[in-house]
């Protein structure tokens, strides 16, 4: 019997899954004063309110080499998702594990797939593994089976405010001190290279919505499979899911909360959609 698992840093939003053994490497959020280890023991409305009143830098850690040779475990094929290495050393780090995995285990194979996103387009890709393996298909066949569908898969986003990426370094001070003010709101979506690339911003949270859907469009969803991530923000989340259903009625829409990394990321109000192309 094949002893398979997923094995994923905490950007995909999941600790478990129904039918393959599934494992998370945590990330950390870290500040001056304190430092969040993503995991299941995590506060993340806590976090959350704490960082909205912290006024000093703020940083996200990837996991280690030790991280990721924990998660793999014992397992003889392990497929292994990260954030996108344009963002974040959790590839990398996932690589160097592999690299020890199996040269310490003769036989045994690691494949480490870069989403070149986050939250829920990883989401997805989580669960397109979790669907080849049900099948019951070869190792290599996932492989190039995943390969192909991070190739259709997009992600989009709504952020109502980018405190965190100020303060980190990733965006100007001035930039962010714009979003927010009078309900501005930034759309924006993962590039090819893996960065987060802002499109337009907009005034009102339903007009950014709005936006937001017909972005869907323009990137390539037509039906199938989205993820909507939200940081606090269960309402607005269930007005996306309205209006996409509205336009795409084929559509399979799920709704998560964000766990720590994604919630330090999107902020307060924050919404991210991972989905299906055409």
């Amino acid at each position: 019997m094949r002893n398979i698992k997923i094995v994923a840093d905490t950007s995909c939003d999941l600790f478990a899954l129904k039918h393959t053994a599934f494992a998370c490497a945590p990330m950390k959020i870290i500040t001056a004063e304190r430092e969040f280890v993503d995991d299941e023991t995590l506060d993340v409305s806590e976090m959350v309110t704490y960082l909205d009143k912290y006024k000093g830098k703020s940083k996200s850690s990837c996991p280690n080499t030790a991280d990721w040779l924990t998660a793999f475990g014992d397992a003889d094929e392990i497929f292994c998702v990260t954030i996108t290495s344009g963002l974040s050393g959790s590839y990398n780090s996932a690589c160097s594990a592999k690299q020890i995995y199996e040269a310490e285990n003769k036989g045994k194979r690691v494949f480490v797939i870069d989403t070149l996103s986050a939250g829920p387009e990883v989401t997805l890709v989580v669960k397109k593994l979790e669907e080849c393996i049900e099948k019951g298909m070869p190792y290599e066949e996932i492989c190039n089976t995943v390969t192909a569908y991070l190739q259709k898969t997009g992600l989009i986003f709504m952020l109502k405010s980018l405190k965190t990426f100020a303060n980190n370094g990733r965006v100007s001070p001035i930039v962010a001190k714009l979003v927010g003010i009078a309900g501005i709101c930034i759309i924006g979506k993962a590039s090819l290279q893996g960065t987060l690339e802002p499109m337009h911003k907009c005034r009102g949270e339903k007009s950014s919505l709005e936006n937001l859907v017909n972005d869907l469009e323009k990137e390539g969803f037509r039906n199938g499979k989205i993820s909507i991530g939200h940081c606090q923000n269960e309402s607005g989340a269930n007005m996306l899911k309205e209006m996409i259903l509205a336009k795409f009625k084929n559509a399979v829409i799920e709704i998560h909360k964000f766990r720590g990394l994604c919630s330090f990321y999107a902020e307060k109000g924050g919404i991210l959609v991972g989905f299906e192309k055409a």
